[in-house]
């Protein structure tokens, strides 16, 4: 057995006559690298490369008018390390670079957990809001400002350098393992998991509105911007780690493609074919929370782009489920472009998390209705 698949097997059609041809094999290309296989359909593999691009596009247009304009020459000497302007060179590799490849991330990592969120559940309105993730890195992030605030000399620096996204991540973490303990009975049934994921979320919620008001406004409007969302002065010190494990855990979801697939089967399909779907959700729902962790440290609990990325990424590629890859740079472009309009559109620069509601939320009221409209 192939230890990767990304795409559906080659089905065939019986003949509707005697004598007539037989419908043609699905088109679906093999990539090999070594021992791996990886089965993609062209339209996957289209909208991969038409996507690759439009990421490309979008970063070049982020870092070229991330305040004031800079010529792509300009841009790309400096990317390069020989802009002659030191002041160009300082912008765009310290200040600009680092912020679109936090989008790029963020992006991708959001719309990858959602994808897998969405194939587990069986819902195309789940994400990993529903398992506690974005919720309780909120509530980690603020407890960090209330103790910088009333802490010893130098606490409030470590809290903007490693203190804040270290409990953002390890409250996210902790959350979504908390959902996945109390929703398993003998198994992980996908509308237990949302119930316990709303109640767990609602919770964490409560707990950083209860925080907030014991701050003072300072701390309370530095919380609530980070979490609506928010990509200014992202620097190297933090992404570059981030990057590092989100490239990790973004190789880790497309090589298990196969077993996605297999966590969107139902129970009795299952038993039927002898699988124990427990340790598959186990493993992909750990991706997906994980995933999730690291895009809410690095860019905040933002809205809308786990759940509109994956199913845009399923109507571009004509999937059952939303494929990782495709939905991964939806993603990246998602928050790119939400990030560029945000900062440029207005006289005044708005966080991206505002940008992405305002993009996503028509889309979620699209969903809706097409679900009220398919409901007999």
């Amino acid at each position: 057995m192939n230890p990767v698949s990304t795409a559906h097997p080659p089905t065939t059609t019986a003949p509707a006559r005697p004598g007539a041809r037989p419908a043609p094999l699905r088109s679906v290309r093999a990539l090999r690298a070594g021992p791996v296989s990886i089965r993609v359909h062209p339209a996957a593999l289209l909208a991969g490369a038409v996507l690759t691009v439009l990421v490309v596009a979008a970063a070049a247009l982020h870092v070229a008018f991330g305040g004031t304009p800079i010529p792509y020459p300009q841009v790309l000497a400096a990317l390069a390390g020989n802009s002659p302007d030191a002041s160009v060179q300082l912008a765009v590799v310290e200040f600009r670079a680092p912020r679109a490849v936090a989008a790029v991330l963020v992006g991708a990592c959001l719309a990858a957990s959602g994808a897998i969120t969405q194939t587990v559940a069986r819902n195309p309105l789940a994400s990993p809001d529903l398992l506690g993730v974005t919720s309780g890195a909120s509530a980690g992030a603020v407890a960090v400002l209330l103790l910088a605030e009333g802490g010893a000399a130098g606490l409030s620096g470590l809290a903007a350098s490693t203190g804040m996204p270290a409990a953002a991540f390890c409250a996210g973490l902790a959350s979504g393992v908390a959902v996945y303990l109390l929703a398993y009975r003998h198994g992980v049934d996908s509308y237990r998991l949302v119930l316990v994921g709303l109640g767990v979320s609602g919770f964490m919620a409560a707990m950083t509105t209860w925080m907030l008001t014991l701050g003072d406004v300072t701390s309370a409007a530095h919380a609530l911007t980070w979490m609506m969302g928010s990509l200014n002065g992202k620097d190297w010190t933090l992404v570059r780690p981030m990057a590092v494990v989100a490239t990790v855990l973004l190789a880790l979801a497309v090589l298990a493609g196969r077993w996605l697939l297999l966590s969107a089967l139902d129970e009795d399909t299952a038993v039927g074919l002898g699988l124990r779907l427990g340790r598959i959700r186990v493993g992909a729902l750990t991706l997906a929370v994980l995933l999730a962790a690291v895009a809410t440290v690095v860019g905040g609990p933002l809205v809308f782009v786990a759940l509109a990325s994956p199913q845009i990424a399923r109507l571009l590629t004509r999937s059952p489920v939303p494929p990782v890859t495709v939905s991964a740079l939806v993603g990246a472009v998602f928050v790119l472009v939400a990030d560029s309009a945000a900062a440029n559109l207005l006289a005044v620069a708005l966080p991206v998390g505002v940008a992405t509601a305002v993009l996503g939320a028509p889309y979620l009221i699209h969903l809706v209705l097409r679900a009220q409209r398919r409901t007999p």
